[in-house]
């Protein structure tokens, strides 16, 4: 079975010697195409480094992880690119929305497959498709600051789809926001990765989303411990 994102046996060391520290002592978990998974556990956890480790930006020291049928890392990392995988295969979300703001709407979302070469008019074209199956295809022309802060989570939302990733990495989707919008972001995580068949890891402290999740990984002191969840509608 091929699974979205397939992570397996991964460590993180930090430091040598008598000064070395595992963040991620054993790492396992998959999370299908079309799912949306929970990632939880305390603080210093292991969950930041875990995603760093994900989305390319630090090198595991061991372990294994598959991208849809492509082994990217099996003791080291078998991509040569790790910028064009970062663009073109992972898709991130944060709390904060980070929307540069001398940019319209339309353009915030179409600037990645931009710069992965789309011609202009293309992504333009793929943006207005995502943002219209998110409801604020109404605020293209709009720049960030004149968005309320559901409408700039929605256009986060839609950068993080541009380029049909595998997989997407939410670090606190919801943390500053109400119950209510909360639970809108996450109902439309889940209906876009069905839509586009994403694999979505959310790393979250929010009691309100945990509910929804069908399936949750806690990490504590770098292992991960998977546990079926309630999978309640919104």
């Amino acid at each position: 079975m091929t699974h979205g994102i397939l992570i397996e046996g991964l460590k993180k060391r930090f430091g040598q010697g008598d000064n070395a520290f595992y963040a991620l002592k054993d790492v396992n978990m998959w999370v299908d195409p079309g799912e949306v998974v929970g990632l939880i556990g305390p603080s210093g956890s292991g969950k930041s480094t875990l995603l760093k480790c994900l989305g390319a930006v630090i090198d595991p020291t061991e372990g294994r992880m598959t991208l849809g049928s492509e082994v990217i890392f099996d003791q080291h990392w078998l991509v040569k690119d790790l910028s064009a995988l970062r663009r073109d295969k992972i898709g991130f979300m944060f709390q904060t929305p980070y929307l540069i703001p001398f940019l319209n709407v339309l353009d915030n979302v179409a600037l990645l497959p931009m710069l992965a070469g789309v011609p202009n008019d293309t992504a333009r074209a793929s943006a207005l498709e995502i943002l219209t199956a998110l409801d604020v295809q109404h605020r293209i022309h709009a720049m960030p600051g004149q968005l309320s802060g559901g409408e700039q989570q929605r256009v986060a939302i839609a950068r993080g789809l541009i380029n049909k990733p595998p997989v997407i990495l939410a670090d606190e989707p919801t943390a500053p926001l109400d119950s209510v919008r909360a639970m809108t972001v996450i109902r439309l995580l889940h209906e876009m990765a069905e839509k586009f068949q994403t694999a979505i890891i959310v790393v979250t402290h929010d009691d309100k989303i945990i509910p929804t999740f069908q399936r949750l990984y806690h990490i504590r002191e770098g292992i991960t411990y998977e546990e079926k969840g309630e999978g309640r509608s919104f």
